[in-house]
């Protein structure tokens, strides 16, 4: 084994990615699925509807849409399918070595897969009103969300074998009505991330030391806040801005090495500690509702997530390891949405709606980690009433992720260590959201 293939070995976890992961959902790996209401009409009107409290995550001003002390418990499950397409992966030996290893592909062609796990999404909501103008809430929600897994044996296991983030989000908010026409929130969150992070270590072939598996997994403790307002410069027209900050993450965990020959361990890949801080983006809502009459409501929104924040990863081992980096390019993007409400009865609301979801990946930085597309909603929904103080909503959205290429073909020095790999993806997602509110 040559000194550079050693060196490729010790950034061999660089193919584990503390945050560079896909949801078949949301572009990036954002869960906007964090109301059954919402969802019905693809978030349209989002940070400007007087629906139910369940719109504060958008805008925290809409904790007001409480006139009593409400609880709502709200449910999303999300169905997502990733047929994955091998068309050539070689592992790092193979991609940076010359004669017997040269050119040793580890791949089947056309092999498909299914590589991402069906996810629920929970939120929960209480709101209680302390005086006749504010109104006091909490929520806990999953703002940001992966499951999936390639499985230890395909031919990009060098890449991924398994990736799973959850961020919990437990917000604490005050809203105030400052006049018939004005209304402001705000609100402080304290976020609870883990993640696991999975790949093969090493080469496939004995020669150069063999091939093992490293897992890590970390968790971390952050702290964000959201701004919101509400104004209604006519009655019938309301206006709605929520923003929420970005999170700051330091990450602490550790990496265990499995089956990995004495060759590798070496070469620097022991079990060790490991640390990473990575800051989860922003999240800016426009919205704009408009009742035409007593029955049908109008919604827009515009929905920007400051993905450029996450502009890499730099693992620190508690080894001999060197750094592992990987960047991820991410750019800013917009999501639109537009949707209608119509009250079918004194009981009945039906909704429908539609979304462009726009994807932060470029094709320069698209991974196994990241086979991100745009995307396009179709949702439906409805809520009825069962009495006064009791509703439920339900809503179906339909996915389209746009066809997408991996093509990892060892030009960037961050691949040093997990060789090369083409695939093509196709990615599409139903999801079936519930939720039930009651006030007391």
């Amino acid at each position: 084994m040559t000194t550079s293939s050693k060196g490729l070995f010790k950034v061999s976890v660089v193919a584990v990615s503390v945050a560079a992961a896909s949801s078949a959902f949301s572009a990036g790996f954002a869960l906007n699925d964090h109301s059954a209401t919402a969802s019905g009409a693809a978030l349209a009107g989002a940070a400007a509807s007087t629906s139910d409290i369940s719109f504060s995550f958008w805008n925290p001003a809409l904790f007001t849409n409480a006139d009593t002390t409400t609880f709502m418990a709200s449910g999303a499950y999300i169905m997502p399918s990733m047929d994955v397409t091998l068309n050539s992966a070689e592992d790092a030996a193979s991609a940076a070595s010359s004669g017997a290893l040269a050119n040793q592909d580890i791949s089947s062609d056309g092999v498909t897969q299914d590589s991402v796990d069906d996810t629920l999404v929970p939120s929960l909501y209480f709101a209680k009103p302390i005086s006749d103008k504010t109104v006091a809430g909490i929520s806990l929600n999953v703002p940001f969300g992966l499951s999936g897994d390639y499985g230890q044996d395909w031919a990009g296991r060098f890449h991924a074998t398994e990736t799973g983030i959850q961020d919990i989000a437990l917000s604490f908010a005050l809203a105030h009505r400052v006049s018939e026409k004005l209304s402001v929130g705000a609100s402080v969150q304290l976020h609870q991330a883990e993640v696991v992070l999975e790949s093969a270590v090493g080469t496939s072939t004995a020669l150069a030391g063999g091939e093992g598996i490293g897992r890590i997994e970390a968790d971390a403790t952050g702290y964000g806040f959201s701004l919101g307002v509400l104004f209604e410069p006519v009655k019938g027209t309301r206006l709605g801005a929520g923003y929420r900050s970005e999170v700051d993450f330091d990450f602490e965990g550790d990496v265990k090495y499995t089956d990995v020959s004495s060759t590798l361990t070496a070469a620097g890949l022991v079990d060790a500690d490991v640390t990473d801080s990575i800051t989860f983006p922003s999240v800016l809502t426009l919205s704009v509702e408009h009742d035409l009459n007593d029955k049908v409501t109008l919604g827009l929104s515009a929905i920007r997530t400051g993905w450029g924040a996450m502009d890499g990863i730099n693992i620190d081992f508690d080894s001999t390891q060197s750094n592992s980096v990987l960047t991820f390019g991410f750019e800013d993007q917009w999501m639109y949405s537009a949707g209608v409400n119509y009250v079918y009865s004194d009981k009945l609301t039906l909704r429908t709606g539609v979304a462009m979801d726009n994807s932060p990946v470029t094709d320069e930085y698209r991974s196994a980690r990241t086979p991100d597309g745009d995307r396009k909603w179709i949702s439906v929904g409805a809520t009825y009433d069962f009495n006064d103080m009791t509703s439920a909503s339900f809503a179906f959205t339909h996915v389209m992720i746009e066809d997408v290429t991996v093509n990892r073909d060892g030009s960037l020095t961050e691949d040093g260590a997990r060789g090369t790999l083409n695939a093509d993806y196709e990615s599409s997602a139903n999801v079936f959201s519930a939720s039930v509110s009651m006030a007391f």
